[in-house]
């Protein structure tokens, strides 16, 4: 009988490394690796690192620290790195961070099981050396496909075993796929393994990103954009509605960009309606929108059809126009406020929210101006504010009139607190409205939590059903109720359940 191998996986940052970890742990399992949730009950604890913002890779590493911590305290043998933040540093981090054992990369993905081992054995793995996967691909679009089939590409639909249910592709998928990327004629299911019991999972849509947003680093280290087949995005929702998933998240570096590297850039719209039609699927969420890719047949789709989430994940970033066109976007207070409006306009209970960045270099009192008045009068749901910090290879490290550190905390602490009031304010405009909430947990000290289809897991508020009114009903995690909102306690809703939806 082999030896028994445990392993823990850590996972940090975006819904993307989430999938990536799930992706990680479905290999792992089906090479015989127990996953065990306490990464101090595991041989070798995986974590999954961020790499984005300086916050989040000072996050990676003290979990790295701190598990590194549990091979004096716990069962832990060795600690390894994956994830953004290895891939972007490679031996960089390495050498930074002796304590981590191991520091690999996407391209040890697919062979992570041996890394492990011979980790685990005392061997040692040569650390991931860095490269720019944007030159891993053609640069057009369309040319892609083939070539990306040599690729890693992490979370994009390896095949474990065929699964009983057929999956037929969206009946208007492109006739002129590239050869041997139409749907597979047979059966598929995703070498994944769920990490949780949520009734929510994120599936990813695409890889990578083509536009060179002067602040970001991602295009360098996760590639440019590589749409997956939509047959493999039906089956893993497929697959995760037999897990008991009952809402699924479209994630990726931009879901506007969906299919245009499979000749239909409007692939999304047709493809949204194929999903919620999945059955055990409640709910279809896209997150990850960009405003100048945002496309009247998209907002339709996203805004009419049943079981799709009417939520709009838009990355404003910033609206005064200059900044906009030094962050290398476009767009403007006037013309975003015209997208929220046609957004209302079709479904005014519509969820948007935003992230922005303040201090940008060359930011002035003028500039910060007009972003707060944007965001006063949009209305949104959710608004993340960062400030403005140069990040290793982008354009805007190189860029002068970077503002003082003390100019930039202002501005982030004005912004922040403004909009704390704002979304306050939004959650108190609804109250009166009737929700459909998905019960995502119930305990004695929180009672029934759940969200409704304006609240995205983690980013966004939440739903917290009475107690009274939940009494009357058996309810589970994965159950779609009908409630009133009848109070708010900050971003979060308070709502009265009115009854549990039929036949869900």
């Amino acid at each position: 009988m082999p030896e028994r191998r445990t392993v823990a996986l850590v996972t940090l940052g975006c819904a993307r490394n989430e999938v990536d970890s799930e992706e990680l742990a479905g290999r792992l399992a089906a090479d015989g690796w127990e996953l065990v949730e306490n990464a101090g009950e595991a041989d070798v604890a995986v974590v999954n690192t961020c790499g984005f913002v300086e916050a989040a890779k000072k996050d990676s590493v003290d979990a790295l620290l701190e598990a590194n911590d549990l091979k004096d305290h716990g069962k832990t043998q060795a600690v390894v790195a994956v994830g953004c933040m290895a891939e972007r540093y490679g031996k960089e981090l390495a050498e930074a961070l002796p304590e981590a054992d191991g520091v690999l990369g996407f391209d040890d993905y697919a062979d992570i099981s041996n890394r492990l081992q011979t980790i685990l054995s005392g061997g040692s793995v040569e650390a991931h050396t860095p490269r720019d996967r944007r030159k891993l691909l053609p640069l057009s679009p369309v040319e892609r496909q083939k070539a990306a089939a040599g690729i890693a590409l992490p979370g994009h639909g390896a095949v474990e075993a065929p699964s009983e249910t057929p999956v037929e592709a969206p009946e208007n998928v492109p006739a002129d796929l590239p050869e041997g990327l139409a749907p597979a004629s047979g059966p598929r299911a995703p070498l994944r393994r769920r990490l949780d019991r949520s009734p929510v999972a994120s599936v990813k849509l695409a890889s990578g990103c083509d536009r060179r947003c002067s602040f970001c680093a991602i295009p360098s280290f996760r590639g440019s954009f590589v749409s997956r087949r939509p047959s493999d995005v039906l089956n893993e929702t497929r697959w995760l509605a037999e897990q008991g998933v009952k809402e699924v998240m479209l994630v990726s570096e931009n879901n506007t960009s969906y299919g245009k590297d499979l000749g239909d850039i409007r692939l999304l719209e047709s493809l949204l309606p194929e999903l919620a039609a999945v059955d055990g699927i409640e709910r279809v969420r896209v997150s990850y929108l960009q405003p100048a890719e945002m496309r009247p047949g998209l907002i339709d789709v996203l805004t009419s059809t049943e079981k799709v989430a009417p939520y709009f994940d838009l990355s404003f970033q910033h609206s005064a126009p200059d900044v906009l066109r030094a962050m290398r976007r476009f767009g403007d207070t006037d013309r975003f406020l015209e997208l929220l409006e046609t957004i209302r306009g079709k479904a005014p209970l519509a969820g948007a929210r935003s992230n922005f960045i303040v201090g940008f270099p060359g930011e002035t009192e003028a500039d910060f101006a007009e972003l707060e008045r944007f965001v006063t009068h949009a209305r949104l749901d959710a608004i993340g504010v960062f400030g403005y910090s140069d990040e290793d290879g982008t354009e805007a490290a190189t860029y002068e009139h970077k503002l003082d550190q003390e100019v930039v905390d202002e501005r982030l602490a004005h912004l922040s607190r403004l909009a704390e009031e704002l979304t306050a304010q939004r959650a108190e405009e609804r109250i009166g409205e009737t929700l459909e909430v998905l019960v995502e947990s119930i305990d004695d000290e929180d009672g029934v939590i759940g969200r409704a289809a304006h609240q995205a897991p983690e980013t966004d508020g939440q739903v917290v059903i009475t107690a009274d009114s939940a009494a009357s009903l058996e309810l589970t995690p994965g159950r779609m109720v009908v409630a009133k909102v009848v109070a708010t306690e900050g971003v979060d809703l308070v709502a009265e359940c009115l009854f549990e939806e039929a036949g869900r």
